[in-house]
């Protein structure tokens, strides 16, 4: 499935609906450039999962754990990470495998430990067609 949008609202209101939909275990990979808005959809779908809390990039802390809403919500930003070992030691496969929501941006970083099964979102920027358009590609690995 491709969406484009337009703006960061429609950018986080696809998000908002991703989140509505998702269920306990379901990873989502996110992947793009920096400053293609990841944090806008990923401040959507946490708002689908009815999180109210702000949602920011846990660049320095690897997951950010969010578990006030209809689900956990598991926020991983491995940008930063120098070896997949740094995954290991915090517990990744309690939240890739628990009864949370994960979502896992710069995930070809860490691409070896990811399970098959996964939803894989890829947003672009095509600045031909304006500044705040998106392309945003969502597949399903491993079903």
């Amino acid at each position: 499935m491709v969406i484009e949008t337009r703006s960061p609202k429609e950018t986080f209101e696809f998000g908002k609906k991703i989140g509505e939909l998702a269920k306990a275990g379901e990873i989502y990979t996110l992947i793009g450039d920096l400053g293609v808005g990841k944090t806008v959809f990923t401040q959507g779908l946490a708002r689908g999962l009815q999180i109210e809390e702000a949602i920011s990039s846990p660049t320095f802390t690897i997951v950010q754990v969010y578990e006030e809403g209809r689900l956990p919500f598991y926020h991983f930003d491995v940008y930063r990470i120098g070896d997949v070992e740094e995954m290991e030691e915090i517990g990744y496969e309690d939240y890739f495998y628990g009864q949370g929501v994960s979502l896992i941006e710069w995930s070809n970083l860490i691409e070896e430990i990811l399970p098959q099964r996964r939803t894989e979102i890829t947003i672009e920027k095509d600045l031909d067609q304006g500044f705040d358009f998106r392309r945003i590609t969502v597949r399903e690995l491993g079903v």
